[in-house]
C-alpha cells in the first residue's frame, strides 16, 4: 500500500456520516486506502460502518486509548509507505492527496507534511489547529501561519507558498511510516493535545523536514471534542511542559522552564481574576502533574539529546510570543516573520 488515510474516531458516528463519504470519493487512486480506527466507541459507530460503509476497513480497538496511543495501535496494524492521520471532522477537497504525495515522493529528506487548513464554519478563514503550518516560540507557545493565539486570519493567499515548518497539524498529518516508527510515534502518555508537536520536534531535531503544502486544502470543523474545557486546559499546559522537558536543548532547559513557571502562574491568576475557578485549578494541577511525571520522562530526554542532529532548529522562533502579541499588539505570523 502506498498511502493509508487513517481516521481515528471515538463516539463520532455523526462526523463519519457527514465527512467520510467525501474522504472516500476524493481519496481514490492506486495504492490508496481509507481506514477507520475506532477507539471502542459506545455509540453506533461500528454498526453504521458495517451497514453504510461496508467496504471500508475498520480497526476496532478494545478501549479508548486517546489520540496518541489510538493512532500508535492503529498504525501498527498498517503496512504502507505513508499514513495520513486525518481527524473525523475534516472535509477534504478533490485531489487533496496528490500535492502531498508528489512532494513527499520528490523530497526524501522530508518526514511529514500537512495541507492548508481552512475553517469549515467560515470557509474564507484559516482554521485554528494548523492553518498554514505550525511553529513555536522560545517558551513553547505554538502559533501558525494564519493563526497567532486567538487571532485567526482570513485566507487571502498570503501563505500559499510551500514552507518549512516546526510542526504539522495532527488534524491532517501526512507522514512516512518509517519515520513515525523510528522516533517512537506519538507519545501515548500525552493522551491528547501537543502530541503532534512533540512528534515533529523529535523529527526536526533529527534533521528530518516538516513542510506545509498549501496547494492541498482541507476544511476542519475543530473543537469537536473537549472544546474549551478545564480538561483541555489541563492537558495543554501539562503536555506542553512535558514536551519542553523532553526536547529543549540543554542550554535552554533551565532558563526556559523558569520563565514558563512564572508565565503559567500568571495565566492561572488571570483565570482566577475572571472567577474561572475550573481553568485556574486546571493550570495548577498541570504544574503539579508535570513535577510528578518529570522523572518518568528523563530517559526520553536522554534519548532525544543523544540522537539530536540539528541543535538549532530554524523553525523554532526566538520571539517571546506573549510579549509580541499582548504588549506590542503584533498578532499575525507575517509580522513575526519580518521581525526575527
Amino acid at each position: 500500500m502506498k498511502v493509508a488515510v487513517v481516521i481515528l474516531t471515538w463516539n463520532g458516528v455523526d462526523m463519519l456520516r457527514k465527512f467520510l463519504p467525501t474522504v472516500l470519493s476524493c481519496s481514490k487512486g492506486e495504492g490508496i486506502e481509507v481506514i477507520v480506527a475506532d477507539n471502542a466507541s459506545s455509540d453506533d459507530t461500528i454498526p453504521v460502518m458495517q451497514k453504510e460503509f461496508s467496504t471500508v476497513r475498520v480497526i476496532s480497538l478494545d478501549k479508548n486509548y486517546g489520540f496518541a496511543e489510538g493512532y500508535n495501535r492503529a498504525l501498527a496494524q498498517i503496512d504502507a509507505e505513508y499514513a495520513v492521520l486525518l481527524n473525523s471532522d475534516v472535509d477534504v477537497t478533490p485531489n487533496w492527496l496528490q500535492p502531498l504525495l508528489s512532494y513527499m515522493d520528490a523530497h526524501p529528506e522530508v518526514a511529514a507534511c500537512q495541507p492548508k487548513l481552512r475553517s469549515w464554519r467560515n470557509k474564507k478563514s484559516f482554521e485554528y489547529a494548523g492553518a498554514a503550518g505550525g511553529f513555536i516560540d522560545r517558551y513553547g507557545y505554538p502559533f501558525c501561519r494564519g493563526r497567532v493565539f486567538g487571532t485567526v486570519e482570513e485566507d487571502l493567499g498570503q501563505y500559499d507558498s510551500i514552507c518549512s515548518i516546526f510542526w504539522a497539524t495532527g488534524a491532517a498529518l501526512f507522514i512516512r511510516l518509517n519515520d513515525y516508527r523510528q522516533v517512537g510515534g506519538l507519545d501515548s502518555r500525552f493522551f491528547a493535545h501537543m502530541e503532534e508537536i512533540d512528534l515533529c520536534w523529535r523529527l526536526r531535531s533529527r534533521n528530518r523536514g516538516i513542510v506545509c503544502i498549501p496547494e492541498s486544502v482541507v476544511y476542519h470543523v475543530g473543537a469537536a471534542t473537549l472544546k474549551e474545557s478545564p480538561r483541555k486546559t489541563f492537558l495543554n499546559f501539562r503536555n506542553n511542559l512535558l514536551m519542553l522537558y523532553k526536547n529543549l536543548p540543554e542550554n535552554d532547559l533551565k532558563p526556559v522552564m523558569f520563565v514558563r513557571c512564572l508565565l503559567d502562574y500568571v495565566a492561572a491568576f488571570r483565570f482566577l481574576l475572571r472567577f474561572d475557578f475550573g481553568h485556574f485549578s486546571a493550570v495548577l494541577k498541570a504544574r503539579r502533574e508535570f513535577q510528578k511525571l518529570k522523572i518518568h520522562f528523563q530517559s526520553d530526554r536522554d534519548e532525544n539529546m543523544r540522537t539530536t542532529v540539528l541543535k538549532c532548529i530554524p523553525e523554532r522562533s526566538t520571539h517571546f510570543l506573549i510579549w509580541e502579541y499582548y504588549m506590542k499588539g503584533k498578532k499575525t505570523y507575517q509580522y513575526l516573520k519580518n521581525n526575527r
